[in-house]
Order: C-alpha cells, then sequence, then structure tokens
C-alpha cells in the first residue's frame, strides 16, 4: 500500500514539476506531420500530405489562456487532378489544349511559412485545447486550372489538444486549409482542404 503512495506522489509530482518549468518557459519546438483532402465536390480532387517544423513563443500568459505566437516553415505534397473538363471555359485561350492538360492527374509541391496566433486553454495539469489562426505566404511549383503556378497563400484555422507525458507536449490539430494568392495571378479559384495534423514539441 505504501508503495503505490509512494508511486502516485512521485508521478503527481513529476507532472507538477513539468507543468510548472513548462509556465516558465517561453519557447517551444517542434515537428508536425499532417495530410488531408479537398472539401466535397465535382470539379477536381486534392489529396495532400505536409510536414511542419513548428517554434512557439509565449507573449502573453492568465490564470487561464496562454496567449502564443506561431512560426512554421512547411513542405506540401499534393496530388490534384480536374474532374470537371467545362471548369475551363471556351472563351479561354487554347481552352481544349488546356482542358486535355488539367485533367491529367499533377504532383505538386508547396513551399509555405505559416505565421500564426494560438489561445490556448490549460484543462489538466497535463493538457489543453486551443484555437489557432495561420496565413502564410507560399511557393506552388505546378500550373493547374485553379491556381497559377508561382507566389500564393495558406490560410489555416484550427482547433487542437496537447498533453504532456515526461517532457514531451504531444499534439492532435484538425484544420480547415485554404489556399489562392488574393488576385495576384490570373488564376485564383484555390483549394479548400479538410486536414489532421499529428505532432510533437518541447519546452527549452
Amino acid at each position: 500500500m505504501c508503495k503505490k503512495i509512494f508511486f502516485i506522489l512521485i508521478i503527481v509530482f513529476s507532472s507538477m514539476t513539468f507543468y510548472a518549468q513548462d509556465k516558465l518557459s517561453k519557447v517551444k519546438l517542434g515537428f508536425d506531420y499532417g495530410f488531408g483532402n479537398e472539401l466535397k465536390n465535382s470539379n477536381y480532387t486534392y489529396t495532400n500530405s505536409y510536414y511542419k517544423l513548428q517554434f512557439y513563443y509565449t507573449i502573453k500568459q492568465t490564470k487561464s489562456f496562454k496567449y502564443e505566437v506561431l512560426l512554421q516553415p512547411e513542405l506540401n505534397f499534393a496530388k490534384h487532378q480536374l474532374l470537371n473538363f467545362y471548369f475551363v471555359k471556351p472563351d479561354d485561350p487554347n481552352y481544349i489544349e488546356k482542358r486535355e492538360r488539367y485533367t491529367k492527374l499533377k504532383d505538386i509541391k508547396e513551399y509555405v511559412l505559416n505565421i500564426g496566433f494560438l489561445i490556448r486553454k490549460p484543462i489538466f495539469n497535463t493538457a489543453s485545447i486551443y484555437i489557432l489562426g495561420t496565413v502564410g505566404p507560399m511557393i506552388i511549383d505546378t500550373e493547374t486550372e485553379r491556381l497559377s503556378k508561382g507566389f500564393a497563400f495558406s490560410d489555416v484555422l484550427a482547433i487542437g489538444f496537447t498533453f504532456k507525458i515526461n517532457k514531451i507536449a504531444f499534439d492532435i490539430r484538425p484544420n480547415f486549409r485554404h489556399v489562392s494568392n488574393a488576385g495576384l495571378q490570373s488564376s485564383n479559384s484555390g483549394y479548400n482542404t479538410k486536414n489532421i495534423d499529428f505532432g510533437f514539441l518541447f519546452s527549452l
């Protein structure tokens, strides 16, 4: 019985100690992997998987909330195909050639720098929930009927759950993503996807 009580006290003390260290630390580093696909539609398919480095910095902490900024360099691998070739209108120059080219399955790479703001609510000593919004400039390497090659933006809105085991925090983050170029180039219909991220981070 004494051994059980002693073991429980060690676990509780360890959790409280880590939580105290976490509260004092303003900087966290981590890694994230995610995947997703397009919102249901009849015009196109789009599936993606991606890797992100994560740099968190706490700008303010109150009794109930923690406010953080986030920097996420991202490499995104996507597959896209036009399903509805009527999306390319006859008044587009070379529309027949474009329909043939765009309806082929394409591999796309996207290079993104996400910049975000996060509001976190602790729910236990070792767990928290949060809301996150990011916007990021990006470079896309392949032209499609929906988006021109080159410069664009990636906007993400997410909710998340973080839980700690020893000195590592694990993260689960369902999210919605919109990609477009804000009308800076000729094609700007963009992509809308639902995704889920899995990651880990640790305090410095």
